[in-house]
């Protein structure tokens, strides 16, 4: 595989995207790579074009990404190593002269769609929705006369030469997006103390009590459980997985433990990655959960065995 170029860090573009302003908050030197489309992304992590890719993976409003969890499930192995949250706020955008009332046609992502509906409906209730790979494209087919408007990210205004027809567009306040930067396996980064984990458990077979037999690992080990979804294998009708965030580092005996203990039951267990909360919470360790408590319970064992 081809050595990757020094600072290079792909995203979901094209230019104008949330995803790349989430990521000139963390990577504002070097040569940010717009693709097409998440799986895009993430396989010019895979083949050496970039260094790493930021990516959307769950939205407060209208939840996970697929095309994210379905990717990094099933493709060739890749690795999370840092979070970013960024609130969202959308603009109604259309070429010079565009009057609001003119407006028969929006282009926008289907996320940014969920989040407006109601908004729509209110103030554009005649004019059909069309979806885009991202609102950026919407922005830019905007710009090239294919659609009258598109709800975007306000940047995309400057980007493509567009003018703001409507500010502050959603239906909830307070909306953020939670996005994920993706490089090849590696070690993890050092614990912070305010960690987050994601790995994607597969069921050894289909039957009754198989999700509680994997919630339980993570309970009994006072694990907390910050998200967690069913996702389709694509190995035929009722085969899923489960796509898990926990508190927690894999270094952290409570962690460790609870996906071995989800190893020995599962028929695969994909590692995406711990990595600092953007948000830095640190999880509350209950009585019995802590380090020390597995190690002196691991030292009382080895007593008894001689």
């Amino acid at each position: 595989m081809p050595g990757v170029p020094p600072g290079r860090y792909g995203y979901l573009g094209p230019a104008g995207t949330f995803t790349e302003a989430a990521l000139r908050t963390i990577r504002d030197r070097g040569e940010h790579v717009p693709f097409a489309s998440v799986a895009a992304a993430l396989d010019g992590v895979r083949d050496g074009d970039v260094e790493a890719a930021l990516i959307p993976f769950e939205n407060s409003v209208e939840g996970s990404v697929p095309a994210a969890l379905d990717d990094l499930a099933t493709g060739d192995p890749l690795q999370i190593t840092r979070e970013v949250l960024l609130p969202v706020s959308f603009a109604l955008l259309g070429r010079t002269g565009t009057a609001r009332e003119d407006v028969r046609t929006v282009a926008t992502h289907p996320h940014a769609q969920a989040q407006c509906r109601r908004w729509l409906a209110d103030v554009l209730p005649a004019a059909s929705v069309v979806l885009s790979p991202s609102t950026a494209d919407a922005a830019r087919s905007v710009r090239d006369g294919v659609y009258d408007a598109a709800i975007s990210a306000p940047v995309a205004a400057e980007h493509y030469g567009l003018q703001v027809l409507a500010k502050d567009v959603h239906d909830t306040d307070g909306a953020v997006t939670r996005f994920v930067l993706v490089g090849r396996p590696g070690q993890p980064p050092a614990p912070t103390g305010a960690d987050r984990t994601t790995v994607v458990a597969f069921i050894a077979e289909d039957h009754p009590g198989a999700l509680l037999q994997l919630l339980t690992e993570f309970a009994v080990r006072g694990v907390n459980l910050t998200r967690i979804e069913s996702r389709p294998t694509g190995r035929g009708l009722g085969s899923y997985c489960f796509s898990v965030d926990c508190e927690g580092h894999v270094a952290d005996a409570r962690v460790g433990e609870a996906l071995s203990a989800l190893r020995r039951v599962c028929a695969d267990v994909r590692f995406l990655g711990s990595y600092p909360r953007a948000d830095a919470v640190a999880p509350a360790v209950a009585p019995g959960t802590a380090d020390d408590d597995f190690r002196a319970a691991a030292a009382w064992l080895d007593r008894l065995r001689g």
